[in-house]
């Protein structure tokens, strides 16, 4: 007899191992999980600025909201630096994973390399920098990253990057960074455990629809980093977004579609 538990133990054990994503390990409540630079981030104490995931919480019913975004980091950093990785470990089947960058991943690698600038290209093309590195496109990174997460069972967002301050001009106005459709390519690529919200898109409407003068106000240091209540503003559109695509996030969204400042798109 134990013998033959030994046995059944041993082959329950290889079938765990073999289970498909949907019979991976769940979770009572799942959680939502940011992977993103410092716009997304919880800054430090002191700091007159704040990231947009801090807010994101307050939104948020029936799951939990962990917050991994990390200052100056790109798609290639957060990779290089075995983030995705990590954070891989700690998904959970039924878990949400939003990931937006975009702030950190320009820039050239033909002169030097600041270890966050991606290869330009919307597939697998690769460069070389003067080191020797490898380096890979936008897609690629988030791709990788993100079937990384749906292998265990998780349902990924590809968020577009939140646009700098679109006033700073003194006049509204807002074009898409070239990773905003670099951000649907990864969608597709991923497939159905995938989905793509357009915060960019959002944010900038709302920012011109407040105007100058209020928007303004939201950048007390530069063009990137918001104030504690531009952060909120940013969250709130995030929210609007999502709801308005219907998105996965929706079950856990305390906030009706009408209570959210700005309209569809």
């Amino acid at each position: 007899m134990k013998y033959s538990l030994a046995i059944l133990n041993a082959g329950l054990a290889t079938l765990a191992l073999a289970a498909p994503a949907d019979q991976n390990e769940k979770r009572a409540i799942p959680t939502i999980w940011l992977a993103g630079d410092s716009t997304m981030t919880k800054a430090s104490s002191n700091s007159a600025t704040q990231g947009w995931g801090v807010y994101l919480p307050y939104s948020i019913k029936g799951a939990n909201v962990v917050n991994k975004a990390i200052g100056g980091r790109s798609s290639r950093s957060y990779t290089v630096e075995g983030r995705f990785d990590s954070l891989a470990q700690s998904v959970l089947s039924g878990d949400i994973v939003i990931i937006e960058f975009g702030h950190n991943d320009g820039g050239s690698l033909s002169t030097t390399d600041n270890g966050r600038s991606v290869c330009g290209g919307s597939g697998s093309e690769t460069c070389t920098t003067a080191a020797g590195l490898v380096v890979q496109t936008y897609p690629t990174y988030l791709t990788n990253a993100a079937k990384l997460m749906t292998a265990k069972g998780a349902k990924v967002i590809i968020s577009s990057p939140t646009p700098n301050n679109v006033c700073e001009t003194g006049t509204c106005s807002y074009t898409p960074s070239r990773f905003t459709d670099y951000c649907k390519i990864v969608v597709k690529n991923v497939g159905n455990s995938a989905s793509f919200i357009d915060h960019g898109q959002y944010v900038a409407n709302r920012y011109i629809a407040l105007g100058v003068t209020k928007t303004n106000a939201f950048y007390p240091v530069d063009h990137t980093h918001t104030s504690p209540a531009g952060a909120d503003s940013v969250a709130g559109q995030f929210v609007k977004a999502a709801l308005c695509a219907n998105s996965i996030l929706v079950p856990y969204i305390k906030n009706s579609t009408a209570s959210v400042a700005g309209s569809c798109v």
